[in-house]
């Protein structure tokens, strides 16, 4: 048996050949993550993010950037403040997005700024598009949309939200896009009564019968409307017609919207997901410069990261 001291001094002795605790946590160090890794954290920062910020990280970074796989998805919505960002400048970044995806881009978002010749500038680039959300972009014109549906035979997904765009469109939208699946194509809700129009509604109808999923929120359409939708969509899964006034629910009309529609959302139905503000008009001023240079180079920075730097906006174009 071991005696008390003999049992003390081998505990100290074992104690004393334990490596010490470090105090500070162990460090990461982003750049030596793989690189697929690495492009997938950086696809869920956004578009905007991606080319304002995380390419001036390091040249690791920029170089991923440029790869075309970072681009099959171009989100131009998110992370910005319009108040500081003029929409010419972001439809220059807009454009070198599209650039960087070389043909292959097929999911692109749009917010408030897209105009017909960016629109034509996307199609012309790629012949893949399958999904195009375009959200309060006023400076479409009918004609500008009509070109560019002509050139989206694969498009499958279609989100017009608060726009100028009328039947004409969509049925050039319908006879162009025959894999079309799903569309949103919903309008700003007014304070007070709106007159009645089936226009839209018989455009789809008429030109979409592959449709699943159709939401026409603040839409002018009747009865009239809802009937020829579900005559001329006989696939349709969901169906949402919230805000949309002019519509009376009567009893055979809203036995068939049960018996026929998965999701159907009533004029009535409460708004709360609903991801927009419907009554709200964006009015911005863009009086602020904001300026993007695509082709900065960080290779001088032995630390691998840079400084915040900016370009002329003048020399923006001698730069692409």
């Amino acid at each position: 048996m071991l005696s008390s001291s003999s049992s003390s001094m081998s505990n100290s002795s074992s104690s004393s050949t334990q490596p010490p605790i470090s105090e500070d946590p162990e460090t990461r160090n982003w750049l030596d993550l793989p690189r697929d890794v690495t492009l997938t954290i950086l696809l869920k920062l956004g578009s905007i993010e991606i080319l304002n910020n995380a390419q001036r990280v390091c040249t690791q970074w920029r170089t991923i950037s440029y790869d075309p796989a970072m681009w099959h998805t171009i989100n131009m919505r998110n992370s910005y403040d319009p108040y500081e960002m003029q929409f010419d400048y972001l439809e220059k970044m807009c454009r070198h997005a599209i650039d960087r995806s070389r043909g292959n881009l097929v999911d692109i978002t749009l917010e408030r700024y897209c105009s017909d010749d960016l629109l034509t500038y996307i199609t012309d680039s790629t012949n893949h598009l399958q999904r195009m959300r375009l959200l309060s972009c006023n400076d479409i014109s009918e004609e500008g949309m009509i070109k560019a549906a002509k050139k989206l035979p694969l498009l499958e997904e279609l989100d017009i939200t608060i726009s100028n765009l009328s039947k004409d469109a969509l049925e050039v939208i319908g006879h162009c896009c025959p894999l079309l699946k799903s569309l949103k194509f919903n309008m700003q809700v007014c304070g007070h009564p709106q007159f009645a129009s089936d226009d839209e509604a018989f455009a789809i109808a008429q030109t979409m019968p592959n449709l699943r999923h159709l939401q026409l929120f603040g839409n002018k359409l009747t009865n009239d409307g809802v009937l020829a939708i579900l005559d001329g969509c006989p696939h349709l899964e969901s169906l949402d017609i919230r805000q949309c006034f002019n519509v009376c629910l009567d009893g055979s009309l809203r036995k068939r919207c049960a018996e026929e529609i998965k999701d159907f959302r009533n004029p009535n139905a409460p708004t709360d997901d609903y991801e927009f503000d419907p009554e709200f008009d964006y009015e911005f001023d863009t009086a602020f410069d904001y300026e993007f240079d695509p082709e900065f180079h960080y290779d001088d920075y032995s630390s691998g990261i840079s400084d915040t730097v900016v370009c002329d906006v003048e020399d923006y174009l001698g730069l692409l």
